[in-house]
């Protein structure tokens, strides 16, 4: 079993396109030391043409549908899909479910924000969605962490505090996440909406 992690960061969203964020997922199924003849040799071929260019969104799929089929079952993790550009996040969940569908071994779990529920569906329309917010206990208790470990407390006064601690657990609490499951073709489940 191999399991590939990718977190978007909206920091630095524009460097995570389509092929970037499916190398990435790529490199964690292959590892470092024992990579395919195929795949190495698709890149070798890429890096020949034009001084260096990179395989293409179609190449690294059929790539990865390659190191997939290798593995008994594959667990690929995509969190906060929210966060990246509508257009690489619609390029990675066309080749999300290009994978998903040719290959019963893969389990995949995407989080992010409701807005991206219907995108997700779009390309899993089977999906089942998981709703997970967090309780108003825990969002006091992760301000007051993040309150106590303010690297500047004087910047803050009481009343500012007390402000904090009141309108900020009543707003998070009347927010949800929901979450896909993709049985259909293997498994994709989807944790979406706003949390600590």
């Amino acid at each position: 079993m191999r399991v590939a992690g990718l977190y978007c960061d909206y920091l630095d969203r524009k460097e995570q396109t389509t092929s970037n964020m499916l190398g990435a997922i790529l490199k964690q199924l292959v590892g470092r030391g024992n990579i395919p003849e195929d795949i190495r040799n698709a890149f070798e071929k890429a890096e020949d043409h034009l001084g260096g260019v990179r395989p293409e969104v179609a190449e690294l799929v059929d790539m990865l549908k390659t190191a997939i089929g290798r593995r008994q079952r594959v667990v690929m993790c995509i969190d906060g899909l929210d966060e990246s550009l509508v257009a690489h996040r619609n390029g990675l969940l066309r080749s999300l479910q290009s994978i998903v569908r040719e290959s019963p071994n893969v389990r995949l779990f995407i989080t992010g924000r409701p807005f991206i529920t219907s995108e997700i569906k779009k390309h899993f329309p089977h999906a089942d969605t998981i709703t997970v917010s967090p309780t108003k206990e825990d969002t006091e208790a992760f301000l007051e962490m993040k309150l106590d470990g303010d690297p500047e407390p004087d910047a803050m006064d009481e009343g500012l505090r007390s402000d904090i601690m009141e309108i900020i657990p009543e707003t998070i609490s009347k927010m949800y996440v929901p979450t896909p499951n993709f049985p259909v073709f293997g498994e994709v489940i989807s944790l979406t909406g706003n949390y600590v």
